[in-house]
């Protein structure tokens, strides 16, 4: 079993308070989730309009099927134009 964590830190320039940034947030997770086997949370930045860091985590079997669920999500954050996905770490347990 493999388990893979991708912590991705995002910037949203047109967020101007916490309810627009959480509203562009939810939108991007639920999509996530519903897209792609994956666990999605913001884990750091909660309280800054415009940043924030996204944690993805996925479990498989092999390391080659955890890759690209990850990959593919990270893809995924990347195609929306209201968000600019900066530093990402990925670690594997």
């Amino acid at each position: 079993m493999i388990i893979g964590l991708a912590a991705c830190e995002c910037i949203i320039y047109d967020a101007h308070s916490l309810k627009e940034k959480r509203a562009v947030l939810q939108r991007i997770i639920s999509r996530l989730k519903q897209k792609y086997n994956i666990s999605v949370s913001e884990v750091d930045y909660q309280d800054v309009w415009q940043r924030t860091k996204i944690a993805i985590v996925a479990v498989s079997s092999a390391k080659k099927y955890t890759e690209l669920e990850l990959d593919n999500a990270l893809k995924y954050i990347d195609s929306f134009p209201e968000i600019e996905r900066t530093i990402t770490d990925i670690e594997w347990l």
